[in-house]
């Protein structure tokens, strides 16, 4: 996958429209498309990157209302791995909490915030049983946390709700939060 695209609505039954739209439009491949908490719907989508920007586009132009929207060429690895399970991370790690408003802009600023500072994203959630917010977990050496931290902090904008930088932190609140070796 060269390209994400991401699209959150606010609606499910709209979602379901959108996602109809978009994958009219333009060659891409469906990646997931489902109902996050709050009613809201989430497509994701992949494929060359002119091809998933006209299908985001298509959503854009729907008339429907979005939360949010978003192309990232280059996705990286670790994002992707992220949102299908959450890695095993070392024990001595810091660690950074970042929590936005938004699932699609969660996504969207931890690929920002690993691109930036090679920390290790160790958990992505995204939209259930949150009120449809997202929140992320990077873990690494203090300085490259704080540099990932900063880069999300910018991709977010007003989207930011909270981040907070852990340096060292305790092992049974850190092992509570994410997966870590032993």
């Amino acid at each position: 996958m060269s390209t994400l695209g991401l699209v959150e609505t606010k609606s499910i039954a709209a979602g379901v429209l959108v996602a109809d739209i978009m994958m009219k439009r333009a060659s891409v491949e469906l990646v997931k498309a489902t109902t996050i908490c709050s009613g809201r719907y989430m497509i994701q989508i992949s494929g060359e990157r002119e091809e998933v920007k006209t299908s985001v586009e298509a959503a854009r132009e729907s008339g429907v209302v979005l939360v949010g929207t978003f192309v990232i060429s280059n996705i990286s690895p670790e994002v992707l791995s992220a949102m299908k399970r959450s890695p095993l991370v070392a024990r001595n790690n810091s660690l950074a909490v970042i929590e936005c408003k938004t699932a699609s802009a969660g996504i969207a600023a931890a690929d920002a915030a690993v691109k930036e500072s090679g920390v290790e994203l160790a958990k992505l959630v995204t939209g259930q049983g949150i009120m449809g917010k997202s929140y992320f977990v990077l873990a690494g050496e203090l300085t490259a946390v704080e540099a990932g931290t900063r880069a999300a902090e910018l991709n977010l904008g007003n989207k930011l709700i909270n981040a907070v930088v852990i340096p060292a932190p305790d092992f049974s609140v850190m092992n509570a939060l994410i997966k870590v070796e032993r």
